[in-house]
């Protein structure tokens, strides 16, 4: 166990790196967003139970917590970087690595996330999604310009199966939009 406690705190330390390649001098840390990723996909899915969803919430909330700590290998590989780097197949294995072969369970939950294999898996990506676009807000409310394609995943949660509980969270986020 050491040795994924010690890997996941590497995420302490890792810069977003879409942020900071945008300008951003001092972007969120991987474990600060997978922070707030976690946290909304909470409020998120007890939101949905409330609703009559059949949703596990400690399953998502696991998802949530192991959806990057691939990256305390490979890094926080920008958009720019996946046309170079298969992406998938380095946080594969790198989650392998970290995991080991007595841990399939949490590497299964990864997959889930990677694949969006089960309603948990599709949530914590929404909440993914969501956590970037908030993020964007708060750089541009402190006067950082030219994010406007973080703003483009707010067509992902509008097409999600989850857009007609979330619509006027969505709608919401949307007039937070500066530009």
């Amino acid at each position: 166990m050491l040795k994924i406690f010690l890997e996941g705190g590497k995420l302490k330390k890792l810069p977003r790196m879409g942020w900071l390649l945008r300008g951003i001098p001092k972007p969120e840390s991987v474990a600060d967003h997978a922070f707030c990723v976690t946290l909304i996909t909470l409020f998120l899915a007890d939101e949905l139970r409330k609703k009559g969803i059949n949703i596990n919430v400690e399953r998502a909330l696991k998802i949530a917590i192991l959806h990057d700590l691939a990256e305390a290998r490979i890094t926080d590989l920008p958009l720019d970087a996946q046309i170079y780097i298969d992406k998938k197949k380095a946080e594969k294995k790198s989650m392998i690595d970290i995991l080991g072969a007595e841990k399939v369970e949490y590497f299964e939950l990864f997959q889930d996330y990677e694949e969006e294999r089960s309603i948990e898996g599709k949530l914590v990506k929404f909440a993914d999604k969501l956590e970037m676009v908030l993020q964007a807000w708060e750089y541009e409310k402190a006067g950082f310009k030219g994010l406007e394609e973080f703003w483009n995943a707010v067509d992902y949660l509008k097409q999600s199966e989850f857009y007609e509980y979330f619509k006027t969270l969505i709608e919401e986020i949307e007039e937070l939009k500066t530009y």
